[in-house]
């Protein structure tokens, strides 16, 4: 079987761009001083939001790679902590580490000797192919949230 085209459709949702926005657009032009606010009606910011992103992106990607990885408790482990100030250097640092195993879940995807369909050997049988649809469902469904977060603060313009 020929699969270049669906793992070129798994990139491409990925990404986003298509149904979905990309992270670059939920994320890029964000006022700084809004990172870490929470509207009245929801419960989380944009940074708790892009946390919860990075951390679940993780663990995912990790579990999916290394049968030795132990996922964090749930739901607690899933978010950050409480925070007060929230500081350039974290924000960079949540960007990047997001950006980057996103890529490797990306690299995953293009990885021609790697069947997407069978089972992880450590999986407790889940396929590589499940792992990543959760990542691209995951992130789009919060990514959104993001927007909407955004759109509550007043910094999204469509």
């Amino acid at each position: 079987m020929n699969d270049s085209i669906l793992r070129q459709n798994l990139v491409e949702l990925l990404r986003g761009g298509h149904a979905h926005v990309t992270p670059e657009q939920a994320l890029n032009g964000l006022d700084p001083a809004l990172r870490n606010v929470r509207p009245a009606n929801s419960p989380h910011s944009i940074w708790e939001n892009l946390e919860h992103l990075r951390l679940a992106q993780e663990d995912i990607l990790r579990y999916t790679l290394d049968a030795s990885w132990v996922s964090p408790a749930f739901p607690e482990g899933y978010w950050p902590k409480e925070t007060g100030e929230l500081t350039e250097e974290a924000w960079a640092a949540s960007v990047a580490a997001f950006y980057a195993d996103l890529e490797a879940v990306i690299r995953l995807v293009e990885d021609q000797s790697l069947d997407l369909t069978v089972e992880i050997p450590h999986g407790e049988g889940r396929t590589y192919l499940r792992e990543i649809l959760l990542v691209a469902d995951h992130n789009a469904y919060h990514l959104g949230q993001i927007v909407q977060i955004r759109k509550a603060l007043g910094d999204w313009g469509e």
